[in-house]
C-alpha cells in the first residue's frame, strides 16, 4: 500500500514538474524571441564523464549521450536564426587521456562524420560542415570522412557547423605564425604588411566571423585554449549543467544573458 502511495505521489510530481517546465520554457521564449541574437556561437561541451559517473554509467556512455545532444542544440539555434556554431569536439590536450577513451572518442567522431553525410537534416537544412584543427594528427580514415563531408556540404549556405577536432588555440596560432614565416621567406608578403586582418587569414577559421557568444557547460569557467584569438570580444556564459543534461531552457537562459549585456568592443 505504501509503495502504491509513493508511486502516485511520484507520478503527480512528474506531471506538475512537466507543466511547470513548459510554462517556464514559454516564458523564456517570449523574453528572447524578439531580442538581439548571436550570429556565431562557440560551444565547449564539458561534463560528459561527470554526468556518466553521477548516473552510474560507463564513461563512454556519457560521451555518446553528449554526442546525441548536439542535433537538439542545432535545432534550438535554427529556431533563433543563429547561423554559425563552432563545437569544441576534441582538443590537442585530450590525447593525454587513456588509450581506451581516446580510441572511443575517435570512433565516435568517425561515426558522426559518416552520419552527417547520410543525415537528411544536414541536407534539408543546408548545413555546411567544416573541421578545424591539426588534421595531420588524425587517422587517414578520419581525414577521408572529413574531406567527404566537407565536399558534400561545401555549397550549403543556410547554416555552418564547425567542429574543432585535434584543436588547440595555441596550436592554431603557432601554425599561423609558421605559415606567415614561410610566406615572408618566399617573399610573398613583408613583415610590415602583417596586421590583425592578415593574421586572421592564416587561422583555421579563415573567412568565418568571430563568435559573439561562447557557452561552456559543467561549471568550469575557462576557455581551455578554445578560439583564443577569435574570442577577444566574445561574451562568455558558464553554466553548472553537464552537457548531456543541457536543456533548451538552459540555452534560452544563455541567450537572455547575452541580450542583457552591452557589447562595446572596447569603446
Amino acid at each position: 500500500m505504501r509503495s502504491t502511495q509513493v508511486d502516485r505521489f511520484l507520478n503527480k510530481y512528474m506531471k506538475i514538474s512537466s507543466v511547470l517546465y513548459r510554462i517556464y520554457e514559454q516564458s523564456l521564449w517570449h523574453q528572447i524571441k524578439n531580442g538581439r541574437c548571436p550570429h556565431h556561437i562557440g560551444l565547449i561541451v564539458d561534463g560528459n564523464r561527470r554526468f556518466a559517473r553521477g548516473k552510474g554509467l560507463a564513461l563512454n556512455q556519457g560521451h555518446s549521450i553528449g554526442s546525441d545532444r548536439l542535433e537538439e542544440f542545432l535545432r534550438w539555434c535554427w529556431r533563433l536564426e543563429i547561423k554559425i556554431v563552432t563545437l569544441f569536439g576534441f582538443s590537442t590536450e585530450n590525447y593525454s587521456r587513456s588509450d581506451e577513451e581516446v580510441t572511443y572518442l575517435m570512433d565516435l567522431i568517425l561515426r558522426k562524420l559518416k552520419e552527417f553525410q547520410e543525415d537528411p537534416v544536414i541536407r534539408n537544412e543546408r548545413v555546411k560542415v567544416k573541421v578545424l584543427g591539426r588534421r595531420e594528427d588524425l587517422s587517414d580514415e578520419i581525414n577521408r570522412e572529413i574531406n567527404a563531408v566537407e565536399e558534400l556540404t561545401k555549397d550549403h549556405e543556410r547554416f555552418q557547423l564547425n567542429i574543432a577536432i585535434s584543436y588547440g588555440g595555441r596550436a592554431e596560432i603557432i601554425d599561423a605564425v609558421k605559415k606567415i614565416a614561410n610566406e615572408i621567406e618566399e617573399k610573398r608578403i613583408t613583415v610590415d604588411s602583417i596586421d590583425e586582418e592578415l593574421f586572421a587569414r592564416y587561422l583555421y577559421t579563415e573567412g568565418i566571423a568571430d563568435p559573439d557568444l561562447i557557452i561552456r557547460t559543467s561549471g568550469e569557467e575557462r576557455l581551455s585554449g578554445f578560439l583564443l584569438w577569435q574570442s577577444a570580444y566574445s561574451e562568455l556564459y558558464f553554466t553548472d549543467v553537464y552537457w548531456p543534461a543541457f536543456r533548451m531552457i538552459d540555452f534560452w537562459r544563455a541567450i537572455r544573458i547575452y541580450q542583457q549585456r552591452e557589447r562595446r568592443y572596447g569603446k
